[in-house]
């Protein structure tokens, strides 16, 4: 399997975004007409835009594997996408407000599974949070420092690997971390399109894929215009 880097994310994520143009297309597409009720179609674009997901988040998981500091620290997104970025991606809580602010045609009980979604998500948002700090802190540990420091000196004769050791130790776990970060992510989207039914969830899906890029949009808008501006 080839491997993963910057610039190939980068083109695989612009050719990503294309399609998530045309699915969107496609999904304004069945809404503005009324073809709502035609089931199977409906099905057919729900299960192509979990595809098309699901093609994402493979891609990304291979990335993670071969240098998870890039997922942390992407160059191939704008800085005001950057500014959202939460362990290397949306927050999964971000879902639920997209159904609630979206769809707006849910029953008594959907609305309160989606809140108890929402709480749960939430929760477990905060732990990973919290995990992801804990990491952090080692990374800056002054027993890190001191190993750097120690770093490309021999000792007997002997090169002292230790350091090199400790960080493998602290990129597996951020490894973890962020895998974990983007199974709550998935998570979020699978409990959401269990409690919609298939036209609210073309409208949920609709939504996030504007709203992804807009968001995209916007971002690349500004840095260009910040660009131009420091070299004028």
């Amino acid at each position: 399997m080839a491997e993963i880097t910057d610039q190939s994310f980068e083109a695989f994520q612009s050719r990503w975004l294309i399609g998530q143009e045309h699915h969107l297309h496609d999904l304004l597409q069945v809404i503005e007409s009324g073809d709502e009720e035609n089931e199977q179609r409906c099905k057919n674009l729900i299960d192509d835009n979990i595809s098309h997901y699901k093609q994402y988040f493979e891609a990304k998981t291979r990335l993670v594997r071969q240098d998870v500091f890039l997922v942390l620290a992407p160059t191939w997104i704008s800085s005001l996408e950057r500014a959202h970025l939460w362990i290397g991606g949306f927050r999964p809580r971000l879902a639920f407000l997209i159904v609630i602010n979206n769809v707006l045609d849910l029953t008594e009980d959907q609305t309160q599974r989606i809140n108890q979604g929402l709480e749960e998500i939430k929760e477990e948002e905060n732990e990973l949070t919290n995990e992801f700090d804990k990491v952090q802190e080692r990374m800056i540990s002054s027993s890190v420092v001191q190993l750097a420091r120690q770093m490309g000196r021999p000792r007997n004769g002997v090169w002292d690997h230790s350091m090199e050791t400790a960080v493998d130790m602290l990129r597996v776990s951020i490894e973890d971390v962020v895998e974990c970060a983007d199974f709550l992510r998935r998570k979020s989207g699978i409990i959401i399109l269990e409690i919609l039914n298939p036209t609210q969830c073309l409208r949920f899906l609709a939504a996030a894929a504007k709203l992804q890029i807009n968001l995209r949009r916007l971002g690349m808008q500004r840095d260009e215009r910040r660009l131009g501006y420091g070299y004028s």
